[in-house]
C-alpha cells in the first residue's frame, strides 16, 4: 500500500481543515453577502448616516421621493413631490416611493426608526449585488476575476447604499441581474427564461427608468447570439414583451386617468432637461432652477400643474438647443467628461475635491481599459459590457451628470476593472520567465 497517495475521508477531512478560512469563504455567496452587509450596517450605525437633517422639513430624507413617500402614508396618494401640496404627480417612477411609505405606515414619516430602516434595505441590496458580479464575471472572464470583484464590491461600502435614501442601490442590483440573465439566454431553453427576463425589465422601469436605455440593445444581444447558434428567439421575445407590459400598464393607466394623456412612467424628463439646458449652462446640474430650490419656478408649477410646466419647460430647453447647436455640442462634451470624471466642486463642498474626482476619474479610465482589452479579446459578453456603457448613460449627457448616475452600472465597472489589473498581473508574473 502506497502511504504516502493514500487518502481517506478522515484525512481529507484534516486536509481540508487545515487550509485557510479564505479558501472556503471566497466563493460563498453567503459570506460575501453577509460581510458586506455587515460593513454597511456598520457604517451606517458607526458614522450616524440616518440622522438625516431636519431643515426644509426633513427634505434631505429621501428628496422627492421621500414627499411622495410622506404622502402615500399619510392617505393623499400618489402626490406632492416637493414642499408643498400641488396633486398627484408622475415626477418618480412608483416602485421605491412605495417602499419608503410602506416603511413609513410602520415605523413612522421621517422618523429615525425609518432612515435607518430604509438605509438597511438598501444595503441588503447593495450586498446582495456581489451574486450577480461574481456570476458575470465568471462567465466573462474567470473565476479569479469573479473572486476579486465580487469581494471588492462587497468590501467598499457605498455611500448611496449608507447615506441616500433613494432607489440607486436597487438600480444596481437590478440591472446586473438583468446583465446576467441576458448573458444566460443565450443558452438557456424554455419559456421560464423570457418570463424572467420581462418581469425584470418590467420592475427596473418601475425603479428608475433610465435604465430602459439598455433594454433594446440587451434584447438584440439575445436574438443575434441565439441566431449564431441557430435557436430560435420570436417567440421567448413576444413572451417577455407580454409580462413587461403587463407589469408596466397599471401605472400607465393611472397616469392617463390621473393626468387625462398618456405620460410614459414618469414625467419629469422635460424640467430635467431644461436645468441642464439654458440661459448659463455649463454641463453641471443647477439646483437653483429647481422647483424646491427656485420659488418662481414653484409658483410656475403650482399654476400650470406637474404636465403643462414640464412640456413648457421642455420647450424652453428645445429651443435653447436649436438656437445654437455648436454651443450645445460643447455642453454634450462637458457632461460626457463629467459623468466619467466626476463634476467640478468648490472645496468648500468637499475636503478633497480633486482628490475624488481622480479616483472617480482612474475607476472610468480603467474599466473603459479593461473594456477595450475584454474586445481585442474577444472575451464573452465584451460587447454586451460596450452596449451597456454606450447606452446608458447617453440621458445624462442630454440632461446633466452626477455620480449617483453612474452607480446602477458600477457592477459592471469593478468587474471591467478587476479584469484588467489581473491581466497587468498575469502579464507582470510571466515576464520573469521570459527573461529566462
Amino acid at each position: 500500500m502506497n502511504y504516502a497517495t493514500a487518502t481517506t475521508p478522515q484525512t481529507k477531512h484534516s486536509i481540508n481543515a487545515g487550509r485557510p478560512w479564505w479558501v472556503h469563504a471566497r466563493t460563498s455567496f453567503f459570506w460575501m453577502v453577509l460581510i458586506a452587509l455587515i460593513l454597511r450596517v456598520g457604517l451606517i450605525l458607526v458614522a450616524h448616516t440616518y440622522r438625516f437633517k431636519t431643515v426644509d422639513d426633513n427634505f434631505s430624507f429621501g428628496y422627492e421621493m421621500g414627499r411622495i413617500a410622506r404622502s402615500l402614508a399619510s392617505g393623499q396618494g400618489f402626490a406632492n413631490p416637493f414642499n408643498e401640496t400641488t396633486g398627484p404627480t408622475a415626477w418618480e417612477p412608483p416602485l421605491y416611493p412605495f417602499v419608503i411609505a410602506g416603511v413609513f405606515k410602520v415605523f413612522g414619516i421621517y422618523t429615525r426608526a425609518s432612515a435607518l430602516v430604509l438605509l438597511i434595505v438598501n444595503s441588503i441590496f447593495s450586498a446582495l449585488t456581489c451574486i450577480p458580479i461574481f456570476l458575470i464575471a465568471r462567465r466573462c472572464f474567470s473565476e479569479t476575476v469573479a473572486v476579486w470583484a465580487s469581494w471588492f464590491w462587497a468590501l467598499l461600502p457605498s455611500g448611496f447604499a449608507t447615506r441616500w435614501v433613494w432607489e440607486t442601490s436597487l438600480a444596481a442590483l437590478l440591472l446586473a441581474i438583468i446583465f446576467w440573465l441576458t448573458l444566460e439566454l443565450e443558452e438557456r431553453d424554455g419559456l421560464r427564461p423570457w418570463v424572467e427576463f420581462g418581469l425584470l425589465w418590467g420592475i427596473a422601469a418601475l425603479t428608475n427608468t433610465s435604465m430602459l436605455a439598455f433594454l433594446p440593445a440587451s434584447g438584440l444581444w439575445v436574438w443575434y447570439h441565439r441566431a449564431k447558434c441557430c435557436k430560435r428567439s420570436v417567440g421567448g421575445i413576444i413572451l417577455a414583451s407580454i409580462v413587461f407590459f403587463a407589469c408596466i400598464t397599471p401605472w400607465l393607466i393611472r397616469n392617463y386617468r390621473t393626468f387625462g394623456q398618456f405620460v410614459f412612467l414618469r414625467s419629469n424628463l422635460g424640467a430635467e432637461l431644461r436645468i441642464g439646458n439654458g440661459p448659463g449652462a455649463n454641463g453641471t446640474w443647477r439646483e437653483y432652477l429647481h422647483p424646491t430650490q427656485n420659488v418662481y419656478e414653484m409658483r410656475r408649477y403650482r399654476q400650470l400643474g406637474e404636465i403643462a410646466y414640464v412640456a413648457e419647460r421642455k420647450r424652453e430647453a428645445i429651443a435653447f438647443i436649436r438656437e445654437d447647436y455648436l454651443r450645445f455640442a460643447g455642453l454634450y462634451l462637458k457632461r460626457f467628461i463629467y459623468y466619467w470624471a466626476g463634476r467640478p466642486r468648490p472645496a468648500q463642498i468637499s475636503a478633497l475635491p480633486p482628490l475624488e474626482n481622480f479616483v472617480f476619474l482612474a475607476s472610468s479610465v480603467l474599466a473603459i481599459w479593461g473594456l477595450a482589452r475584454a474586445l481585442r479579446q474577444r472575451r464573452p459578453g465584451a460587447w454586451l459590457f460596450f452596449w451597456l456603457i454606450l447606452c446608458y448613460p447617453l440621458v445624462y449627457y442630454v440632461a446633466f451628470p452626477h455620480a449617483r448616475y453612474r452607480h446602477p452600472i458600477e457592477p459592471e465597472l469593478i468587474i471591467l476593472i478587476v479584469y484588467v489589473i489581473s491581466e497587468a498581473e498575469r502579464k507582470r508574473s510571466r515576464s520573469p520567465e521570459k527573461l529566462a
